[in-house]
């Protein structure tokens, strides 16, 4: 139920982003979920892609500073009640968020979380019966 992650550590300037789309772009990699936090100084680009192992390769020669991390991918009716409720499970549980992220599709929201205990996470969600995403399902989306 774990999902690879790759994190893209970036200078924060014009053009950084870019030059990773490009990169992956040219093997035709898919994105399928993408998310980018920032400070002043440099960005964390979060992606989801089809090819984990060929994207980090791709980018670690082209001289990008790659991470690979694992999260959990929900899907739930795309209504903030039901984030609250996923969010819930695992506060009362004391499991913590590191971060999470979140896109459409259709009726639906595919939630994306990192969490200071992804076994317990994903434990608990299954407790709860709420529909976890495995890696081959959500590279389809």
């Amino acid at each position: 139920m774990l999902i690879p992650q790759l994190s893209v550590f970036l200078e924060n300037k014009s053009g950084r982003l870019t030059e990773v789309l490009e990169v992956l772009g040219k093997e035709a990699l898919r994105i399928t979920a993408l998310s980018v936090a920032d400070t002043s100084e440099f960005g964390i680009l979060r992606l989801i892609v089809s090819d984990t192992e060929k994207a980090k390769s791709l980018l670690k020669d082209n001289h990008f500073t790659v991470n690979l991390s694992e999260v959990i991918s929900v899907m739930a009716p795309d209504e903030a009640k039901y984030y609250a409720k996923i969010l819930k499970i695992l506060s009362d549980q004391e499991i913590s968020i590191e971060y999470t992220y979140a896109f459409s599709c259709g009726s639906k929201s595919i939630i994306i979380l990192r969490c200071n205990n992804n076994g317990q996470a994903i434990k608990a969600l299954k407790d709860h019966e709420m529909e976890l995403i495995n890696a081959s399902d959500l590279y389809k989306i």
